[in-house]
């Protein structure tokens, strides 16, 4: 069995078991990030039959995804990265998620590009959950505005997203985006990533993006 698939399923075996020892009744998606990786290196996971892939780049999704959806359509692409108001219409051609809305210009650029051809991409608002300057993402006091902001635009939104500071320990901050997940009554969430995608499962994550601990390390 390929590396990936093994260690694909070894992450699945440790997050059923998490989640039996926390009794949760969840079965959170993991999303293969593929940023980066050559097609040989997914290739074995896509045969394998796993389904969501992340990229982090519009330009590069482009290029290493556009023939294999087109033979393989149940595949969902995320794009995982930050997303500039200039690749918008290349971004909602090729992926099924987008995590990364921040600003209501760019929801505004997105729902006038899936009005041009017909198609209605599932959203994460990305939160900057750490207040940090290099970080992308909406204030946590932005998220109703946007939120609400998205919605008149007919944006389907399902849920928030964020990116803890790597320097500190990651569960007050899951914490905190669960109980803003359900104060804005959002079915989905994405957090957790292969360093810390556990603790992102005790916090009901429901979409965790794992990279590294499935492909290795990235060059």
């Amino acid at each position: 069995m390929h590396s990936s698939v093994q260690n694909y399923k070894d992450i699945v075996n440790s997050i059923d078991r998490k989640l039996e020892e926390k009794k949760i009744n969840l079965a959170p998606k993991v999303i293969a990030v593929s940023k980066t990786f050559e097609l040989e290196k997914i290739l074995p996971l896509i045969e394998y039959g796993h389904q969501d892939f992340g990229e982090n780049k519009v330009q590069e999704a482009i290029e290493k995804w556009t023939n294999i959806k087109l033979k393989k359509e149940n595949i969902k692409l995320h794009l995982v990265g930050r997303l500039q108001s200039n690749k918008v219409k290349y971004a909602v051609k090729i992926f099924d998620y987008i995590h990364s809305v921040d600003s209501q210009k760019l929801a505004k650029k997105i729902a006038e590009e899936q009005q041009k051809i017909k198609k209605n991409i599932k959203l994460f608002i990305q939160v900057n959950i750490g207040n940090e300057d290099q970080k992308s993402g909406v204030q946590v006091d932005k998220i109703n505005d946007l939120i609400t902001f998205s919605r008149e635009l007919k944006l389907d939104i399902i849920g928030l997203m964020c990116i803890p500071p790597a320097n500190e320990l990651p569960d007050k901050y899951f914490k905190e985006i669960k109980l803003l997940n359900k104060k804005f009554k959002l079915s989905e969430l994405s957090m957790g990533m292969s360093s810390d995608y556990l603790k992102a499962v005790e916090n009901s994550s429901t979409y965790l993006r794992i990279g590294s601990s499935i492909f290795g390390k990235r060059n």
